[in-house]
């Protein structure tokens, strides 16, 4: 039997759901692309949000591309359950905030009428980075968008015009993908493509809507078929939509609303004024910290994050590089409080449940370690400071990419590869990072780098 409207009461007790008239809430957010990640964040703080006390603020979810996530949650009326697994034990809760799934490449104009309704306050989004059409350089590859059809931008500028010739008034964007300065970056993208179509509307755009920054963070894995089973065996009901999660959700949102906005600072998310100094804590914490446990992990033959937090020698070293190296190097925000976001860290990583493969972290390296380690060392090296661990967990990748514990995951690999051939292990360190290295131009080590990534180099090849 499936999960649905009509279903609930045949819930488990022990299954927390939404204690607000789901039916009696008027339409105020549409969602664009929704998927997992969308539903275990972004509807999840509304669903509290509107448990708490909040209204009107029930979502339509579009499907840009495909029908599938529609054909999911249609037939269950917009419902699913998360579920948070930890150490500590299960935790599900059906969420109630999403009313509605559009395919938007249907024939109908159901998602430009909910753009359109002067009920909708915000627009949010998760299209991840590639529907966005940047070229390399961050500006919009307008060609792109004309042949893709059917983007972000069509949606919009559509919405726009409709909402102006109606004289309704604008909307906040809120871009929730993980890029840095995504509410300037769709802001800037927005506007050169209504520019492009229609110069009247853009000055309309800069003038009545607003793109807060945003940052998002929760690890979502993939759901697999015996995931769904297990559900269903806890559930006694069909959830085709279900997710699995951990606890911890991180949202912080800059303060630039165009208009009304949910309460979702009083169930957990952050209001501040610059997301800029949390994004750089999570580039050079989370993410920094994720690469090291990635490939030391795999130098010392582990496979999971798990494994490797809790592995004797690679977790004190990783908390290190976190708390002596990364935050050290950060100039925290108000409020913003770096110990306990190093505790949450850690609780994360360490948690047996989630099964965060090393592999899949340890992908695509050289685009990842410039922004999470080497802006970090650069940082760290303008206040005098040198950083051991990031440097062993540098010798690591540099090992990694040679083809050692992990086959090669990395858009450069073969470049690498050569780097290795000509250089050796003796020239390694000056054909990556050095003056004219593969990576150079934010850090260059210094002669105490130098001799701490040799000695690190010649430990791993001893083992």
């Amino acid at each position: 039997m499936r999960l649905s409207a009509a279903t609930i009461d045949r819930l488990p007790t022990n299954v927390a759901r939404p204690d607000y008239d789901r039916m009696g809430q008027r339409i105020g957010i549409v969602h664009l692309g929704i998927g997992a990640f969308m539903r275990a964040h972004q509807a999840m703080f509304t669903d509290r949000a509107m448990a708490a006390g909040d209204r009107d603020w029930s979502i339509v979810g579009a499907s840009l591309r495909s029908p599938a996530v529609r054909d999911m949650l249609v037939p269950q009326d917009g419902l699913f359950t998360v579920t948070e697994n930890d150490a500590g034990g299960t935790r599900t809760r059906l969420i109630g905030s999403v009313r509605d799934v559009v395919a938007a490449s249907g024939a109908n104009d159901d998602l430009h009428r909910a753009l359109v309704s002067p009920d909708t306050a915000i627009v949010t989004m998760t299209v991840t980075e590639k529907g966005y059409h940047r070229r390399a350089d961050g500006s919009l590859d307008l060609a792109a968008v004309e042949r893709a059809g059917g983007t972000l931008y069509h949606h919009l500028a559509r919405a726009f015009a409709g909402r102006r010739d109606a004289g309704i008034g604008g909307m906040t964007l809120l871009s929730c993908d993980n890029l840095a300065d995504n509410g300037g970056m769709l802001a800037s993208a927005l506007g050169a493509w209504l520019d492009h179509v229609d110069p009247s509307l853009g000055s309309w755009f800069a003038g009545e809507c607003t793109c807060p920054s945003t940052m998002v963070d929760r690890i979502v894995p993939a759901v697999t078929p015996a995931d769904l089973d297990a559900v269903e065996a806890t559930l006694g009901l069909r959830d085709e939509a279900a997710i699995l999660t951990e606890p911890f959700a991180q949202w912080v949102i800059e303060d630039d609303f165009a208009g009304r906005r949910p309460r979702w600072d009083a169930v957990g998310a952050q209001i501040v004024a610059d997301v800029g100094p949390y994004e750089t804590a999570k580039l050079w914490m989370l993410n920094g910290a994720h690469s090291a446990l990635a490939y030391l992990g795999l130098q010392a033959g582990l496979h999971y994050v798990h494994e490797a937090i809790g592995d004797p020698a690679i977790g004190p070293s990783v908390e290190r590089l976190m708390r002596d190296e990364a935050a050290a190097s950060l100039d925290p925000a108000p409020g913003q409080d770096l110990t306990a976001y190093a505790d949450a860290l850690l609780a994360r990583f360490a948690n047996p449940t989630l099964r965060h493969a090393l592999r899949q972290i340890a992908s695509d390296g050289s685009q990842k370690i410039p922004q999470r380690w080497l802006a970090s060392l650069e940082a760290n090296r303008e206040r005098g400071r040198t950083c051991p661990e990031t440097l062993s967990a540098l010798a690591a990748w540099m090992l990694h990419v040679r083809g050692d514990g992990s086959p090669v995951d990395d858009p450069r690999a073969a470049e690498l590869a050569a780097a290795w051939d000509s250089a050796g292990r003796d020239g390694i360190v000056d054909a990556v990072v050095g003056e004219r290295g593969l990576l150079a131009g934010i850090w260059r080590p210094r002669v105490q780098d130098r001799a701490i990534l040799a000695e690190t180099l010649a430990a791993f090849d001893r083992r």
